[in-house]
C-alpha cells in the first residue's frame, strides 16, 4: 500500500502518514502522559480517523512502544552525529554532550516520553529505554577510556573507574536535561558546559593519579 487517505480524503504516502501519527502520538504522550492520552486525541491531532491509527498500530501500548523506540533511536543518532572523530577526547565528550542537550531541548515531548513516561509504566516500555541508556553509557565509556589513554602524565583509569564514571555522567546528563527542559533556565550549550566543568575537572585529577579520599 503506497498511499492512504486522510479523514478528508486526501491521499498521502504511507511513510508520511505514519510520521504524522507518530509525531501526534509523541506530542500527546509527552504532554498528557501515557494513561491520560487517548487514541481519539492522537487521531484528531494527526488528522486521521481512529480506525486508521489502529490499522497501522494495533493498540495504544504498541503505539507507545513505537514512539519510545523512535525517540530513543533519534537521540542516540544525534549524539553519535555530534561527536567529531579525530578531536581530542575532551572535545569529543563536549560535542557529544552538546548534541545530547540540543536534541532534548529541541524535542521536549520526545524527551518527556523517554525520561518520565516510559520509565514509570513498567515493561515493555522501560526495557526499551534501558537499552537506549546502555548504548549511551557504552559510547561515553569509550570516550572516557580514550581520554584516559591521552593522559600521558598519569596512569590509565581502571576499567571499573571508567564504567562507573560513564554511568554517573549519563545519569547526570539525564537529570540536567529534565531540569533544563522543565525550567528553561539554561541553554543546551550552558548545560553541556555545566556538566563538563563538573565532570572533566574531576576526570583530569583522576587521570593524573590524584584521588579524593575520606581519610584526608
Amino acid at each position: 500500500m503506497g498511499a492512504v487517505k486522510s479523514a478528508k480524503g486526501k491521499r498521502m504516502p504511507r511513510a508520511v502518514r505514519e510520521r504524522q501519527m507518530m509525531d501526534a502520538a509523541v506530542r500527546t504522550f509527552g504532554q498528557r502522559g501515557y494513561r491520560a492520552a487517548s487514541m481519539d486525541e492522537i487521531a484528531e491531532l494527526a488528522g486521521v480517523s481512529k480506525p486508521l491509527v489502529y490499522l497501522y498500530l494495533n493498540s495504544k501500548e504498541e503505539l507507545f512502544t513505537a514512539c519510545i523506540r523512535r525517540e530513543a533511536q533519534a537521540l542516540i543518532e544525534a549524539v553519535r552525529a555530534g561527536v567529531e572523530p579525530g578531536l581530542p577526547a575532551d572535545r569529543q565528550l563536549w560535542t557529544g554532550l552538546a548534541a545530547f542537550f540540543t536534541h532534548t531541548a529541541q524535542h521536549p515531548d520526545g524527551w518527556a516520553v523517554l525520561h518520565r513516561q516510559a520509565r514509570t509504566h513498567g515493561e515493555p516500555f522501560a526495557a526499551v529505554v534501558t537499552a537506549m541508556r546502555d548504548e549511551l553509557v557504552a559510547f561515553v565509556t569509550t570516550l572516557i577510556g580514550a581520554a584516559a589513554r591521552e593522559a600521558h602524565r598519569g596512569p590509565e583509569l581502571a576499567d571499573r573507574d571508567v564504567a562507573g564514571l560513564a554511568q554517573a555522567l549519563v545519569g547526570a546528563a539525564e537529570s540536567l536535561a529534565g531540569w533544563a527542559n522543565e525550567t528553561g533556565a539554561v541553554t543546551a550549550k550552558e548545560a553541556a558546559g555545566t556538566l563538563m566543568n563538573f565532570a572533566w575537572m574531576g576526570l583530569g585529577n583522576l587521570m593524573e593519579g590524584r584521588r579524593w579520599s575520606p581519610s584526608r
